[in-house]
């Protein structure tokens, strides 16, 4: 299989980096961003107040794994690719390479052999002194088997009935029934954990991670580690202090009603509610309409909660509630002038229940920002029903979700996705759903999203004049790439414009188990409507592809049905595909301007249309309006059939300057 020959290949292609000694074991630090120079990406993704530093360039006596990527596998979920593994008494060093007083840690631990996660300890000393612990947990990760996954790793299949890639079958109507390998598809495997060291400590000083012996990890996988120099906790005077109204910073008790108190007299009042430093339990939702609520800083204001499952579902089809602040229904009228900055969410979602409200942030909130956020073990980030208008949601950081980590669903208009950073999600990092009304006029611009196990770092499903702008995305697991344009889930016609531009993507391009082909790094899917809007991809980066830098598809029992017409590439870089620049698998028709390509592993263009091969040619056809030099040759043009429905992987060099 090509996902098989790709990962073979390209492991014995740089297993020398792999295990040579890195340049931060002789004191210089190797800063990166997605896994890459930063020289690569500049100007492209969230400005953010850490610096990252993937654990295979640190010094460590443990190995390196990876790189891989193929799905359900440990380096494949890596950040880069790679990461390290260290068993008890093995350590992983970083040198800081500025000021800092806070690191966080992503990792991964074993599931336990029943799953529900394990806990282990990791020892953190600088300059091998200050030692400081830090309790790991697997209790958030290892899902299993297919969507919705289950908590299970000895469970049989959740659809019998659905066809697998595994047996290239439908099981239930397979004789004899095929044996599926147990545990089935196990993903979600990476956590992370912040930790304030206590002090700032100086550029050059050696962070070391240890796994101390008789952890009840028998191994621990360092992916990576982010430093940075926190500010002091924020004060708010003349505000609605929260624990004047009863709200415990131990989270030993409850303070979901103090908080409701406190914004209640907010309101009145017409001042700001606050939330000094601490730990304050809540365990349902916080409904906020008009009001501002402000928090000491991410880092230091926490609110924290159980997942409760509940006695009778409610209305919506949820079966549990948490943490979470909402703002009211869009058929109650919504939320307005909601300001929420400056404090984290940390839920207790570990399983995914798609009719389940336990989203950090949700409901429809107008006229509203939403800020400075951590939103941490949550179903979703940020996931807002409609209509609603005019809401920025800017400079959050979005971890360790088991679905989106946002979502603009049905009617969000006029809004702006600004600044944030997404890591493992379980699903799309950044979407806006058109589901029965459009979303129009949004603009999601200058965010990193980084490693979603499933879907896509940035989805479009339906939509009206929408602009995605200047963002990174990095590392796509499974299902999904970087950039969707999707027609399906019930979606609404795209219609008006659609702007892409200026954005990167690095590593993307994933393998569909279903189709058992790869996918590009961005896509365009007509499954259940034309894609016949005003769309321009323009100005875009796209580094070491897995398979196709553009992918045009319709699914083959609609092939027939639907087209994806007028899409205008212009000035767009290409560095590396495993297979193509441009593999089209529909009829309809694009222009080319000015995109150069090097690097490409098999053939430029991968044209097989809509699989009827007329002697006319492909039913999609390319216009080369210039400046797009040799990989779009002339017999190409305008629609020469080059079908090879699965050509073979080569794996691209690593990305350089341009």
């Amino acid at each position: 299989m090509a996902r098989r020959t790709f990962g073979t290949v390209l492991a014995a292609v740089i297993t020398l980096l792999a295990v040579a000694v890195p340049a931060s074991a002789a004191g210089r630090p190797v800063v990166t961003r997605a896994a890459l120079d930063p020289a690569l990406v500049a100007g492209r993704g969230a400005n953010v107040g850490f610096l990252e530093q993937e654990a295979e360039n640190a010094r460590t006596d443990g190995v390196v794994i990876g790189p891989d990527r193929s799905a359900y596998t440990l380096p494949s979920e890596a950040s880069g690719r790679r990461a390290v593994k260290v068993t008890p008494g093995q350590y992983v060093e970083f040198t800081l390479p500025a000021a800092a007083n806070a690191i966080t840690v992503r990792y991964s631990i074993p599931d336990a052999p029943r799953g529900g996660g394990i806990t282990a300890p990791l020892d953190v000393t600088v300059n091998g002194a200050h030692r400081q612990r830090m309790t790991l947990t697997s209790q958030y990760s290892w899902l299993y088997n297919q969507y919705p996954f289950s908590n299970d790793p000895d469970a049989g299949l959740l659809h019998p009935d659905w066809w697998i890639t595994e047996c290239s079958c439908v099981p239930a109507a397979t004789t004899p029934a095929p044996v599926v390998e147990k545990p089935f598809r196990p993903s979600h495997f990476y956590d992370e954990q912040r930790l304030l060291l206590g002090r700032s400590y100086r550029a050059g000083d050696k962070v070391r991670l240890t796994v101390p012996a008789g952890s009840a990890a028998a191994w621990t996988v360092v992916d990576l580690l982010d430093s940075e120099l926190v500010a002091p906790p924020r004060v708010v005077p003349f505000a609605a202090d929260a624990l004047l109204f009863g709200a415990d910073p131990t989270g030993r008790r409850d303070s979901a009603d103090a908080l409701d108190r406190a914004i209640a007299f907010a309101r009145r009042a017409h001042l700001a509610v606050y939330l000094p430093p601490g730990t304050y339990q809540v365990n349902r939702h916080i409904v906020v309409d008009d009001v501002t609520i402000e928090g000491a800083g991410s880092w230091y204001t926490i609110v924290k909660g159980h997942e409760v499952a509940l006695g009778t579902p409610d209305p919506d089809g949820s079966v549990h509630t948490g943490v979470g602040f909402y703002g009211k229904p869009a058929s109650a009228g919504g939320s307005h002038h909601v300001h929420l900055s400056g404090f984290a969410i940390e839920g207790d979602v570990r399983e995914r229940v798609d009719t389940d409200q336990v989203n950090a942030i949700g409901g429809a909130l107008s006229d509203s920002t939403v800020d400075s956020l951590y939103l941490h073990h949550t179903k979703v980030g940020l996931w807002f029903d409609g209509p609603m208008r005019g809401t920025k949601i800017t400079g959050n950081v979005i971890a360790d979700q088991v679905a989106d980590g946002l979502n603009f669903h049905t009617g969000v208009t006029d809004s702006v996705v600004a600044n944030n950073f997404v890591r493992n999600t379980g699903d799309d990092g950044l979407a806006l759903w058109s589901e029965k009304t459009q979303d129009a006029r949004n603009t999601v611009d200058h965010n990193t999203v980084q490693t979603p196990v499933l879907a896509n770092g940035i989805a479009l499903y339906g939509g009206v004049d929408n602009t995605v702008s200047g963002n990174l995305i990095a590392d796509p697991i499974r299902e999904g790439s970087a950039i969707q344009v999707g027609s399906r889930f019930g979606a609404e016609p795209f219609a008006g414009t659609l702007r892409i531009a200026d954005n990167t993507t690095v590593r993307a391009g994933t393998f569909e188990l279903n189709w058992k082909i790869g996918l590009g790094a961005i896509w365009f899917y007509a499954l259940e409507k034309d894609i016949a809007a005003d769309v321009s991809v323009t100005g875009d980066h796209f580094l070491d592809t897995t398979y196709n830098a553009i992918m045009l598809v319709s699914d083959f029992p609609v092939k027939d049905k639907y087209s994806i017409t007028g899409l205008k590439f212009a000035d767009l870089r290409v560095d590396g595909t495993g297979t193509s620049v441009l593999s089209a698998r529909s009829a309809g028709s694009a222009s080319f301007r000015n995109v150069e390509a090097r690097n490409v592993g098999a053939v430029a263009v991968n044209n097989c249309g809509s699989f009827t091969f007329p002697p006319t040619g492909s039913e999609f056809a390319l216009t080369d309006l210039g400046g797009n030099g040799s990989w779009l040759a002339p017999w190409l043009l305008p629609n020469t059939i080059t079908c090879d429905d699965r050509p073979p992987v080569v794996p691209p060099p690593a990305p350089s300057a341009w």
